[in-house]
């Protein structure tokens, strides 16, 4: 499975970011799939997933209530809306696909792979 995710940048405090990501895969549609961060100093974390059929969503504590994940499995596309945004949001965002379909996105858990990261800064 390919990823390809675009949509980061520069945005300030209290803004809105949108970040895609396309999939090259015809069984999208039995992936879990999710957007990872990892701020520098930092480890890698699930931010939020989406489970393969999209009923069943995950969202980290400190974004629930700011940022909403979709996915489009005619499109083989996810989405991540993040609003108010705040700099501690900064980060490298990655997007990710788990053939379990789940939406907490366990790496260690069947077939897992990464997109390229996209940087997504919020000043202050």
């Amino acid at each position: 499975v390919q990823l390809q995710a675009s949509g980061g940048g520069l945005v300030q405090a209290g803004g809105s970011l949108r970040l895609s990501c396309a999939a090259s895969e015809r069984s999208f549609s039995s992936y879990g799939m999710g957007w990872f961060r990892q701020a520098p100093g930092k480890e890698r974390e699930l931010v939020a997933g989406v489970s393969s059929g999209g009923g069943s969503t995950y969202y980290a504590d400190s974004v629930k209530g700011r940022f909403t994940i979709s996915r489009d499995n005619a499109k083989n596309t996810v989405n991540l809306q993040m609003n108010s945004l705040k700099p501690e949001d900064t980060a490298v965002y990655y997007c990710a696909a788990s053939s379990t379909g789940s939406p907490r996105l366990n790496k260690d858990l069947g077939m897992f792979y990464w997109g390229k990261g996209t940087q997504v800064t919020v000043s202050s």
